[in-house]
């Protein structure tokens, strides 16, 4: 994964297995703190973080047009700055990436399912609040 140095602007690479790390730039040294945004991916990205990550994820599949999505997005991104350094928070858009809608048979969005150590350990349709979402994190943990 590619992460912007908010100092200097530098791109660094960022193993998988390091989003919910702090590390330093490349560049100018500075503190790279740990992934606390949700991060939209593809099927390769999705692929290499679920098998990786150290900390249990948190994927909402979502679509554009979907206004419960829509509500939902505040919370996730709640979820993603209060979990960082704990879990990451990943986006995958089910209009671009149906594929993996289908991998994991999400028929109604919004739709959250919690990885941990490279395996589904919880999935569930609808809409959730922050507060739902960190307790499935902490659980998985």
């Amino acid at each position: 994964m590619i992460r912007q140095c908010v100092v200097c602007g530098q791109h660094n690479r960022v193993p998988a297995r390091h989003l919910a790390s702090a590390g330093k730039c490349g560049a100018c040294k500075a503190e790279l703190r740990p992934l606390a945004e949700p991060l939209e991916v593809d099927t390769a990205a999705f692929d290499d973080i679920v098998a990786h990550s150290k900390v249990p994820i948190l994927v909402d599949f979502w679509a554009e047009w979907c206004g419960p999505c829509r509500m939902a997005a505040p919370e996730v991104k709640r979820t993603a700055a209060e979990m960082a350094g704990r879990a990451v928070v990943l986006k995958v858009d089910t209009e671009r990436h149906p594929e993996l809608a289908a991998r994991y048979r999400v028929s109604g969005i919004p739709n959250f399912a919690v990885f941990a150590r490279g395996q589904k350990v919880f999935q569930q349709a609808g809409l959730v609040d922050h507060r739902q979402m960190a307790s499935w994190l902490e659980q998985a943990a």
